[in-house]
């Protein structure tokens, strides 16, 4: 990925804040919508990235991205075949992909945030106990 733009943001709370909310799923899906060639070797890529808070009876929440990337790589050979079938080789579309995801999924940890909604990933627990003992070594090291 060379450089990227977003054209849109778009973040909603469909309930009420501060209401809890019992098994909230959250579902990541990014779309590549069109490739051009940029010049034998970039390609520009429209996106849009999608992530729904969803409980069991009620979608809760919902975030919206779109945007461009420009791709370093193969950008005539990948439009041309996106032209043609609407899809890209499996190893460009895993590349392409991630970099979606790795722009927007922190965009949206804040959009959740100020929405009052659960982060779109895991936050890492932190647990405290007593400190254990450093181990005893019994002999001599050799590498």
């Amino acid at each position: 990925m060379k450089s990227f733009a977003l054209s849109l943001i778009d973040a909603r709370r469909l309930t009420r804040a501060g209401q809890r909310v019992p098994n909230l799923r959250v579902d990541h899906n990014s779309t590549v919508t069109l490739i051009t060639e940029a010049s034998e070797r970039e390609a520009s890529i429209d996106f849009r990235f999608t992530a729904n808070f969803r409980a069991p009876e009620e979608v809760v929440g919902v975030v919206r991205i779109e945007g461009t990337l420009q791709w370093d790589g193969k950008g005539h050979e990948v439009a041309r075949q996106w032209t043609a079938t609407n899809q890209m080789p499996n190893e460009v579309a895993s590349e392409i992909h991630t970099a979606i995801m790795s722009i927007c999924v922190p965009e949206t940890v804040l959009l959740a945030r100020d929405l009052q909604l659960p982060p779109p990933i895991p936050i890492p627990q932190v647990t405290i106990g007593t400190p254990q003992p450093p181990p005893k070594h019994s002999g001599v090291e050799v590498a």
